[in-house]
């Protein structure tokens, strides 16, 4: 029986033929003009959206935000963020108005390597593997010449190659690790054309060579593939300051009290994985805000860093704490694979406007900058959880996102904020209190 809901050929539509199609499968012809509103008005930025991805009918469009008072390394920014979470941006700015007048964030690329692999399947040793390395180290690099050239002119390219023994794990398995520096640029692109072009070498070099016979002269490649971890290509941001400096944070605590706490905070994200994902997250809350911002690709970010946080066998937390001699000294390390050339950062509008905010920093500066912003979030939200808590804040942040829900009207609006100045927020509460108005609205 054939399926009649199946769309065959669907990407072979118009952009208009894929709307009707969607319409019929959805029985809602109101479903067009839908999508449509949230098309660009100028047709050829449109356009150009339409063609970052497949299959395109819409835009999707996200909440586009600054965050300001940002001191790095004694330059100061105003950064731009893409997010939907509420007080996510409100959380970074505190955070750095704060860290502003205490010294601000001290960041530094510890490196910028970066890993892909030719994955293949060989009958023969790995010592005769080892023997005619330098001579296929050779060949691999000299007939990538013209796909490296570019990035070697910038003071990139091919870093280091070396065969890695996996047999322990499957029979016959290989891989070719191949290590980059792709300058300003991500880098996927460069690196996986590098890598194909790897495996095609790989696979006629064992079928020339006169030192192989019979199996051995057959490789089957798997695939080749960058990766996305990349623990050799390191930010890290530091925060310090007096203990004192935090004599104002808390009406309830004391400067003392407030650190014990924060130090207890960040060991349980140590020792508990439960409260490491979510410590971790916060980091990514900031991270991921401006990588969208900057058209940079926060799956893979986020990717590297939650191996990262796993690497000695246990999942934990990506910042430390030390507390010595009277100083707060708070860290954070991660892998930021993360690019100001090529891709939607060459060419979305607002990628190119947030590298324009942020003075047109290279690669390096953008990981500093990145970096900090995820500590930014990361401190704001563990000193919410030690002082008032973290729903206080939220819910008022995320009011506007209820009163929304409900289809509140201004006057409606003002009224609440008023209200919930004095109240806790929640769902329920704002439903009761914009029912209670409507009431003694209707009766009057």
């Amino acid at each position: 029986m054939e399926n009649k809901k199946l769309l065959k050929g669907f990407s072979k539509y118009s952009k208009e033929e894929k709307l009707s199609k969607i319409a019929d499968w959805m029985s809602d012809p109101g479903i067009i003009e839908q999508l449509k509103s949230f098309w660009h008005q100028d047709k050829r930025i449109q356009k150009l959206i339409d063609e970052f991805s497949e299959n395109t009918v819409s835009s999707f469009p996200f909440p586009y935000g600054v965050a300001p008072n940002f001191l790095i390394n004694g330059k100061e920014y105003l950064v731009p963020m893409v997010i939907e979470e509420s007080s996510v941006i409100a959380a970074a700015s505190n955070s750095a108005k704060f860290w502003y007048q205490n010294g601000g964030f001290r960041a530094e690329v510890i490196g910028m390597k970066k890993i892909g692999q030719v994955h293949f399947i060989w009958s023969g040793s790995k010592e005769k593997l080892d023997y005619v390395f330098p001579e296929l180290r050779a060949k691999l690099i000299s007939q990538t010449a013209s796909i490296t050239a570019n990035m070697v002119k910038r003071g990139g390219g091919i870093l280091d190659l070396e065969i890695v023994d996996m047999t322990s794990d499957m029979p016959g398995y290989y891989q070719l690790k191949a290590s980059f520096d792709t300058r300003d640029s991500m880098g996927a692109n460069f690196i996986n054309s590098c890598l194909e072009e790897f495996a095609f070498i790989l696979r006629e070099f064992f079928a020339e060579s006169t030192y192989f016979e019979g199996s051995e002269k057959e490789c089957q490649v798997v695939m080749s593939i960058l990766s996305n971890y990349t623990p050799e290509c390191l930010v890290k941001v530091s925060l310090e300051t007096e203990i004192d400096s935090f004599s104002n944070i808390d009406n309830e605590l004391t400067a003392n009290q407030f650190v014990d706490k924060f130090a207890k905070a960040i060991r349980i994200a140590h020792v508990d994985v439960y409260r490491a994902t979510t410590h971790n997250k916060g980091i990514f809350n900031g991270i991921d805000a401006v990588a969208l911002a900057t058209g940079n690709d926060f799956r893979a970010i986020e990717a590297a860093g939650h191996t990262y946080a796993a690497r000695d066998g246990k999942y934990k937390s990506l910042t430390e704490l030390t507390l010595q001699n009277g100083l707060f000294s708070y860290t954070l390390t991660l892998p930021l694979a993360i690019g100001t050339v090529g891709g939607l950062t060459a060419l979305h509008p607002l990628a190119k406007l947030s590298l324009s905010m942020l003075g047109n920093p290279g690669a390096e500066e953008l990981m500093k900058i990145t970096a900090s912003v995820g500590m930014a979030n990361n401190f704001g939200a563990v000193k919410s959880l030690v002082t008032k808590g973290i729903q206080k804040g939220h819910m008022k942040m995320h009011l506007m996102n209820i009163l929304n829900h409900f289809g509140a009207t201004e006057a409606e609006k003002s009224s609440a904020f008023d209200y919930f100045k004095e109240h806790k927020v929640s769902f329920s509460a704002v439903q009761d209190y914009i029912e209670k108005i409507r009431a003694v609205s209707v009766t009057k």
